[in-house]
């Protein structure tokens, strides 16, 4: 199938909706719009489920739509942490600890699966599953003035994510998508 194919499936297509949506979160952020940032940002987070979901219901999972997601993670996450930094600097300064350990357990991974494969990996890992929901639920918890706690223990469970991430990219001899653990990589690795 072509890659113009792969991209006109649904799920590819909302996966790119999602990368699409961060020059809006950054105009938002500019204007000092928080509501609408926060808004937008939810619904990125809805069309990361959606995505999947949809490839696995339709039966249309590819390997361009396992990168898409990726790089829309990648954007999204990147995108979020530049934009907590102009609307809520103080905030951020004050949660600079777990601000940094989500940050760095997000890019680090990225960043030893691009030396190593040459691209983003996107292993979707269970963990790395549970934590974007917490890290989502957390940043929205302590930006709209809720609670810190959630952010905190998204930055511990992503922490544990990425390091997962590490080892699984460690582990494989080539770069593969949809490697749900470090046990399914060294079964991979055989």
């Amino acid at each position: 199938m072509s890659l113009k194919q792969d991209l006109l499936k649904i799920p590819n297509l909302i996966s790119l909706i999602r990368i699409l949506i961060a020059p809006l979160l950054f105009g938002f952020a500019f204007l000092q719009m928080e509501i609408w940032f926060l808004a937008a940002l939810i619904f990125s987070g809805l069309t990361d489920v959606l995505d999947g979901f949809l490839a696995r219901k339709l039966n249309m999972i590819t390997a361009l739509g396992a990168h898409l997601d990726s790089w829309g993670d990648f954007t999204i996450y990147t995108t979020m942490a530049i934009c907590a930094l102009i609307l809520w600097p103080e905030l951020t300064q004050r949660e600079l600890l777990y601000y940094t350990l989500l940050l760095f357990s997000f890019l680090l991974p990225a960043l030893i699966g691009l030396i190593k494969f040459g691209k983003l990996t996107g292993y979707h890992t269970w963990s790395v599953k549970i934590a974007v929901f917490v890290t989502f639920v957390g940043y929205i918890s302590l930006y709209s003035g809720l609670a810190a706690w959630p952010f905190k223990l998204a930055a511990i469970l992503a922490v544990i994510a990425g390091i997962e991430e590490i080892l699984i990219t460690f582990t494989l001899r080539e770069e593969r998508t949809d490697v749900r653990s470090i046990v399914a990589a060294l079964r991979q690795r055989g």
